[in-house]
């Protein structure tokens, strides 16, 4: 067969009314299954409300707190659309909102653990370890992104799995190799974790607005070489500033979570050490971190301009809490 007649076979076919159909077919079809993606997206994107927490009646010491770290790792994966931060399917393009605010949750998930097995579940340093806390803390310090081979969610599930059967030993009267020790030490190990994390966040969000500012980090002093050695200008990427936004949300909705649980079993501590308003005013500013966000994006206004910072707001209440957080530590330990 001659090139011209080739030619002519695949022009012939390509007007073909019927490819055409196909074609066009497939292309409302793509269409078609990008807005159900892109739907799906806005309705995986709505974030967790704030759940009230409260003891049963004859809830033991560390009950409610085991149960509300069991209840945060379920939300995490089980919340509409589930984990999303390993998805590979096309709205992992521009559904970014959601997985940083998993990454939020999963950071206070991990530290709250990892105290939790190191400190809360015994009663000296030198005492053994809970057999299951020791297998839910490194399995929530899996990979956040793997997709398979083996999945992030398997292995949370694991971890989750273990905190359920130490949550089991716990109110076991039969048991007694289930423990949880609401003592002042461990609830102050907890909280300079928190204060860390908050401290973080809240640098974080600040840099949405451009700032030239002191360099702290040469030798743990400040620099008295050059003045261009002295002052650095830092600046949250503009793509980046939802990230650090929807990270402190997740972060928060965990703590608060978490906090209201700690305020139940270690109420006799913070009574004895006169922090009981102290740690309800953190939660409080905790809760104002998850007021409804009306805008449609995370504006970024600059100063005292027009729009709003939503970033700054964030930061304001974040600070907030750790300024109460750390009145708190005080008072935990002086008393």
């Amino acid at each position: 067969m001659t090139n011209d007649k080739f030619s002519e076979r695949v022009g012939d076919a390509m007007l073909d009314p019927r490819n055409n159909r196909i074609w066009k077919g497939l292309l409302w079809l793509l269409a078609l299954l990008l807005v159900v993606d892109v739907l799906f997206s806005w309705y995986w994107s709505q974030e967790p409300d704030l759940r009230p927490v409260s003891a049963r009646p004859d809830a033991v010491v560390g009950e409610t707190t085991a149960r509300e770290l069991i209840f945060v790792a379920d939300t995490l994966l089980d919340k509409p659309g589930g984990y999303l931060s390993n998805d590979v399917l096309p709205h992992r393009l521009w559904l970014d909102n959601m997985p940083n605010w998993e990454y939020g949750v999963l950071v206070q998930l991990r530290d709250f653990t990892r105290v939790l097995r190191r400190d809360m579940s015994r009663s000296q340093s030198q005492s053994q370890e809970d057999k299951d806390l020791a297998i839910a803390e490194p399995q929530f310090n899996f990979d956040a992104k793997s997709w398979a081979m083996p999945a992030t969610e398997s292995e949370y599930r694991r971890g989750i799995k273990a905190l359920q059967r130490y949550l089991d030993r716990l109110t076991d009267a039969n048991e007694n190799d289930g423990q949880f020790y609401a003592r002042a030490d461990n609830l102050n190990y907890w909280l300079n974790e928190v204060q860390n994390r908050l401290g973080s966040l809240s640098l974080k969000l600040s840099q949405s607005v451009g700032r030239s500012q002191l360099n702290v980090d040469k030798d743990g002093a400040l620099a008295v070489a050059k003045a261009t050695e002295d002052e650095d200008f830092v600046k949250t990427p503009w793509l980046k500033i939802d990230d650090a936004f929807f990270e402190a949300r997740g972060a928060t909705w965990a703590l608060t979570q978490l906090m209201r649980a700690a305020e139940v079993d270690f109420a006799e501590v913070l009574r004895k050490k006169n922090a009981t308003v102290s740690f309800r005013q953190m939660v409080r500013e905790l809760e104002a971190t998850q007021e409804t966000v009306w805008s449609p994006m995370i504006l970024n206004g600059d100063g005292f301009g027009m729009l709003a910072n939503h970033s700054l707001v964030m930061a304001n209440y974040v600070s907030r809490a750790n300024a109460a957080l750390i009145d708190l530590r005080k008072l935990l330990v002086e008393g």
